[in-house]
């Protein structure tokens, strides 16, 4: 297997806010030849997790990242934690049976109770409970109320639907005809999460080498991984670089493609913010191309969206990502733009985490497609435990079964940016 493309794309290098609060990693790029128990490809929360929970266990683990810890879609997103997946439990029930969706639900409360406790010993991280989902039409509204009752009655879960006027006084945008409060959801500074979690990794052994792309994996007893200046032998693989994996892993790219996603912030709007939001909530809507947003400590609006379904990033982010905003809440017309970053995450067809055993010793952890905050934490858990032969929670993943993109590698992207334009025109005349 060997690499056909970087991720590092023109565009992905703009500041965020978050990078603005957090010093910098620096770590060495690996040189020469490593033998360990187990490499973990990619220094986000996937592979952190996983690298943690393995080496808690005394196991010899390292980690290799292109570029450095939180760098990828864990350190730039926009920070919302959500409760289960993007296919309702409804849903996962009606196609998978109650059985096996009970204990998807079982991990993905797992994933916000993990972050949730980590988080409780770093102050930096600011995690705070809330998140909220508005919603455009009648349709998705009166859906919104069929899947909270059900998650009352047999889950357990009290999510609260309102009515325009209710949410309206919540969410103080024109737009949505109501939504829906989750109080056990929330939202977290992504990057600080990130950083945390490398130092909790490496305080528990994990080697952590930075600036050392992996170009080539060549299978057997044990796997290789070949790097510019280094080489490493592992017993065990875990493959985490999401959206940021070069073509290296036929079995994960045909499955998780990248698509890429923006974020803007405001200046700090500390008497203002009210304006927008009456607690300090995330939100996030029902539209397909997703708006989301929500306030940072120092009150800057936070306003994320705008997908772009390829591989480049547009020249001007800001325009087009301030309009939106400016159509959801007109009185933020004229704030000034502090920050505008973009950056890239893991997509599947169905929308749906690829948390499988693609190889005898190898295994991989992508393509959450937005709500990776909290399950991204759990799916690297999840893999190292299966690495030390606890099985049952990566055979609950594994029951989602995603499939590959029609056409594979080769035209996966054509063809989604087809479909996206498609849903895009969809949410503009709103049917």
């Amino acid at each position: 297997m060997s690499a056909l493309y970087r991720n590092d794309r023109p565009g992905q290098h703009a500041p965020s806010v978050y990078a603005a609060g957090v010093a910098a990693s620096d770590r060495p790029s690996l040189t020469g030849s490593l033998k360990v128990d187990v490499a973990v490809i990619g220094a986000g929360f996937t592979g952190l997790w996983a690298a943690k929970t393995l080496a808690e266990t005394g196991r010899d683990v390292v980690v290799l990242d292109a570029h450095r810890a939180g760098f990828g879609a864990s350190g730039r997103n926009g920070g919302q934690v959500h409760s289960g997946f993007n296919k309702g439990q409804r849903w996962l029930e009606e196609h998978l049976g109650e059985g096996r969706a009970r204990a998807l639900w079982d991990l993905s409360e797992a994933a916000k109770a993990q972050l949730r406790a980590f988080c409780a010993t770093i102050p930096e991280t600011h995690y705070k409970p809330g998140i909220a989902h508005g919603e455009y039409d009648k349709l998705d509204l009166a859906e919104a109320r069929l899947e909270a009752d059900h998650m009352h009655r047999h889950y357990g879960l009290e999510i609260d639907v309102l009515d325009q006027a209710r949410f309206g006084e919540l969410v103080k945008s024109p737009s949505y005809i109501g939504g829906s409060v989750d109080p056990s959801g929330g939202h977290v500074q992504p990057l600080a999460y990130a950083m945390a979690l490398a130092r909790a990794a490496e305080r528990a052994g994990a080697v952590i080498h930075e600036t050392t792309e992996v170009t080539d994996i060549t299978e057997g007893p044990r796997v290789t991984l070949r790097t510019p200046r280094g080489k490493v032998d592992a017993g065990h693989v875990i493959v985490a670089g999401n959206g940021y994996l070069p073509n290296i892993v036929p079995e994960v790219n045909r499955r998780v493609m990248p698509i890429n996603s923006f974020i803007a912030a405001t200046e700090p709007l500390p008497d203002r913010w009210h304006e927008v939001l009456a607690d300090d909530i995330a939100v996030a809507d029902s539209k397909f191309v997703v708006n989301y947003y929500r306030f940072d400590p120092e009150k800057r609006f936070l306003f994320g969206g705008r997908e772009s379904y390829s591989l480049g990033f547009p020249s001007d982010i800001q325009t087009a990502l301030v309009a939106r905003m400016e159509g959801l809440f007109p009185q933020l017309k004229g704030v000034g733009i502090d920050y505008v970053w973009g950056g890239s995450l893991g997509i599947t067809p169905t929308r749906l985490p690829h948390i499988a055993r693609v190889g005898p010793n190898i295994l991989s952890g992508a393509g959450f497609s937005g709500q990776g905050v909290a399950l991204s934490g759990i799916a690297g858990r999840v893999m190292a435990e299966a690495v030390l032969g606890q099985d049952e929670g990566l055979a609950t993943f594994e029951a989602l079964d995603v499939p590959a993109f029609p056409g594979g590698t080769a035209l996966r992207a054509p063809i989604l940016a087809l479909a996206m334009m498609w849903f895009a025109l969809r949410d503009r005349i709103g049917f």
